[in-house]
């Protein structure tokens, strides 16, 4: 076309910048519609493999390059990206169960997942029952026919019990139900969810759901879960459902999440370190009743935590820098001590790079009873970048005004 009017040629000027440019950081690609060069190739273009772009709900470079590089984090060759770690969940639920099939979920499980079971799987009738994370007997005795899948959790959410993952998934293998692991807290980092023993896969979960809000973004500034599978089959059918329930992530949003991935390992042992310090320390103080952290001997389920998690070349083993602490003193002592905080904010979520405090109401959030974990009353504290004399100093100084006590500290002022 000559001449054409100013505003066509702005919007189909022919130049292209060139295409060699090499930077630390990937471009961005943002579309809905994607060009096609001409009929047969838009008649021939495949989106399930991968191998062409057809519309942005079905990826850019952006998210195919996110995709892959967490199939290396996490040891998987398939993921799907989604709005949130709770989609995830609740893609993959919705994609392996029909009605008259039965879900299993651990007692301790992120509670949201507990809640869509009970609220939206139960109306397409789909089954769901709570077991005994800590038991694998309890498990044995609800596998039933119409189990088809069974979630898992190590640890538990808010509690930090580590089940005996390895029986856990056997078991499940040898009923014939799908095993999903919610991974977020494992990050990839902690244990290989699809080589357990780290032999190159006799033992592995068969789809990992991960909050990619927590420590692959690590800014508190994300919202995006993935779902990661090892088996073509299994991945094809949540495939075709995350597709039909139009589920997609902003492209800004998956940048953000590849600029923070490189860095996610070292933040990651990080705030493990400052954890375990503040953990000894707290384990002095007199109002302490119980602390849940698997890396500490005398929490639920430490030897399993060490079997997956401690390895020759790191005997101290990986954790995330979560742990939960029951008082012993009144909820309203317990509720003073988190308004006290001052470095630790009061919010959910975790993983970014400020220190985060949360009381939980646990009798409300077990349909099994507490298990090991003891009377009293629970706060969950989760590490961000902060330095660890500096927590430690906050903790001090809320404890000592809620509760009344005196520091037992070492070089604590």
């Amino acid at each position: 076309m000559t001449n054409p009017h100013l505003s066509t040629h702005l919007i189909h000027h022919p130049y292209a910048a060139p295409t060699e440019f090499s930077a630390p950081q990937q471009p961005v690609h943002k579309a809905s519609t994607v060009f096609f060069p001409d009929v047969a190739t838009m008649r021939s273009r495949r989106w399930l493999d991968k191998s062409g772009y057809t519309y942005g709900l079905h990826g850019t470079p952006t998210s195919f390059t996110l995709e892959e590089r967490l199939c290396a984090l996490e040891g998987g060759q398939q993921c799907l990206l989604v709005p949130s770690g709770l989609a995830a969940i609740s893609t993959i639920s919705l994609a392996l169960l029909s009605q008259g099939d039965e879900v299993l979920i651990p007692d301790n499980a992120y509670g949201p997942n507990k809640d869509f079971a009970q609220h939206e799987l139960a109306r397409y009738g789909i089954r769901y029952a709570f077991f005994n994370p800590m038991d694998v007997e309890d498990l044995r005795s609800k596998l039933s026919p119409a189990t088809k899948l069974v979630w898992l959790e190590a640890p538990g959410s808010v509690t930090m019990e580590f089940p005996n993952l390895l029986a856990q998934v056997q078991l499940v293998r040898q009923h014939g139900a799908l095993s999903a692991l919610d991974n977020t807290w494992g990050a990839g980092l902690a244990f290989l969810p699809f080589d357990l023993l780290r032999d190159g896969g006799s033992v592995q979960v068969d789809i990992s759901a991960h909050a990619l809000t927590k420590y692959p973004s690590g800014g508190g500034d994300v919202l995006m879960g993935s779902i990661i599978t090892r088996d073509h089959a299994v991945h094809m059918r949540l495939k075709l459902a995350h597709m039909r329930l139009g589920l997609g992530v902003g492209m800004n949003d998956v940048e953000l999440v590849l600029r923070s991935l490189p860095s996610t390992a070292l933040r990651y042992h990080a705030q493990d370190k400052t954890a375990r310090q503040l953990v000894a320390a707290l384990q002095r103080q007199n109002a302490v009743k119980q602390l849940l952290h698997p890396a500490f001997a005398s929490s639920p389920g430490h030897a399993h935590w060490q079997q997956l998690c401690a390895t020759p070349e790191n005997p101290a083993g990986a954790a995330a820098g979560i742990f939960s602490v029951v008082f012993d003193a009144p909820q309203s002592q317990v509720d003073d001590f988190c308004n006290r905080l001052q470095l630790f904010k009061l919010g959910y979520s975790w993983g970014g790079h400020i220190s985060l405090v949360m009381p939980y109401a646990l009798d409300e959030m077990r349909d099994l009873g507490r298990g090991a974990v003891l009377p009293g009353c629970l706060v969950r504290l989760c590490i961000g970048l902060e330095d660890a004399a500096d927590l430690e100093r906050d903790v001090a100084q809320a404890y000592g005004h809620a509760f009344g006590h005196a520091w037992r500290g070492q070089g604590v002022h």
